[in-house]
């Protein structure tokens, strides 16, 4: 008899493991893996039935991950950015509708619009994040520095810190990304300015209304000019690991980019002691706001399986627990879109900005509603070629009027 139960022990046993759920998630956010990976393994421990393969894909991930969904093979889980990549995906049916998953219901309202078409919600929003200037306190503090409060303010800070033979900002331009997120910072702040709500310029470019140049484009191209003007000379040479090591050891005071900089930033240089603004395109303070809204989400592929769409639910779900939460903020060090997440634990700069944004508001990522082809060619690109010297301001404005024009006419098709 014991032998017998042994072996159907052991008969259940490899059942089990033979039905697995075995799933594949796709995420873009290459900063802090590690954080993710230890995020996942918790999943997979406390859901043993469940196995989660991770995919990252670090060049053209976009255009990588449309070929695939266009073959039926999309990731099982997928990590993305919010508004345009999930209107698309939804709206060619990539994507199951989760608006009566509990899950959404912890969430807080001002973040379901970042994943929310045609009335429903398709992902998950997970994290908030604002792009700004993240700035070392004691350099600043060293010179007699304050954090700028207005454009004239970084105009004195840049000279002050260059007198002193200390890099304004750590440069990030051999990758095109980073200045695709600038352009549009610019862009989307300068729209205040002519009263123009950045949901109606999107709206506007969409019914070819409009045009990018809208906003005061020369004041738009110095401050391109004055960026890169500040940056190392060698700027156009570096890349993510080099301007993360040129603000963690100092060499440069400033950088701008998002909180994500931050953690990664810190692990390099745990005694960093860092402040974060938001970028001064002003000399009013009060215009002055945060380039911040809904970053990532997660959703689920409605090219998977009903089972593995089941098991990918259940870890959509798992991710609103106190243990998961706790989890995403601390190592994945992320802030956190769930109703009374508590961000404390990520550091000063996670204070900064959710503080003021809580008091001032912000401009919304308007990129993240662009056509994707739009931010990934014309603005990525465009931005990047002209701070290269490649490419007029004239040049980058016709051009991202024109894929604009493009890409909203094969949505009316």
């Amino acid at each position: 008899m014991k032998r017998f139960l042994a072996l159907a022990l052991a008969a259940l046993s490899f059942v089990s493991l033979a039905s697995a759920q075995k799933l594949e998630l796709y995420y873009y956010k290459q900063e802090n893996q590690d954080g993710l990976k230890k995020l996942v393994a918790e999943f997979m421990k406390d859901n043993p039935g469940i196995e989660i393969n991770m995919l990252i894909i670090p060049n053209d991930a976009d255009a990588t991950m449309s070929a695939r969904a266009a073959q039926g093979q999309l990731s099982d889980i997928l990590q993305m950015q919010s508004y345009s990549r999930v209107f698309e995906y939804a709206q060619k049916g990539y994507l199951v509708d989760l608006s009566k998953e509990p899950v959404l219901g912890k969430v807080i309202d001002s973040a379901k619009p970042a994943v929310t078409w045609n009335g429903k919600q398709w992902a998950l929003p997970m994290d908030f994040a604002g792009i700004g200037i993240i700035y070392n306190k004691d350099i600043f503090a060293k010179y007699g520095l304050k954090a700028p409060a207005t454009y004239r303010d970084l105009e004195r800070i840049c000279k002050t810190l260059t007198d002193n033979g200390v890099t304004p900002f750590a440069g990030l331009l051999k990758s095109n990304w980073s200045m695709g997120h600038f352009i549009t910072l610019v862009q989307t702040n300068l729209l205040a300015e002519k009263n123009i709500d950045p949901a109606k310029f999107v709206a506007d470019m969409n019914a070819g209304k409009t045009s990018y140049g809208v906003v005061d484009t020369k004041k738009l191209f110095s401050i391109l000019d004055f960026y890169r003007a500040n940056m190392a000379k060698n700027a156009e040479e570096m890349d993510w690991n080099e301007q993360q090591a040129d603000f963690a050891n100092g060499k440069a005071a400033m950088m701008v980019q998002g909180l994500w900089s931050y953690g990664a930033a810190i692990s390099t240089n745990p005694k960093l002691n860092c402040g974060f603004v938001p970028f001064p395109i002003y000399n009013d303070a009060k215009m002055n706001k945060f380039y911040a809204d809904v970053d990532s989400c997660f959703g689920v592929s409605a090219q998977s399986s009903p089972e593995k769409r089941a098991a990918a639910l259940k870890f959509l779900a798992w991710l609103s627990t106190p243990k998961a939460q706790k989890l995403w903020v601390e190592e994945y060090k992320l802030t956190s879109t769930f109703k009374g997440a508590d961000v404390k634990a990520l550091g000063g700069p996670f204070v900064d900005l959710m503080s003021t944004v809580g008091a001032n508001g912000a401009y919304p990522w308007a990129f993240a509603a662009y056509p994707t082809a739009v931010f990934e060619d014309a603005c990525k690109n465009g931005a990047q070629q002209y701070v290269f010297g490649k490419k007029t301001a004239a040049a980058v404005i016709a051009d991202i009027d024109k894929q604009w024009a493009s890409e909203a006419a094969k949505t009316k098709k």
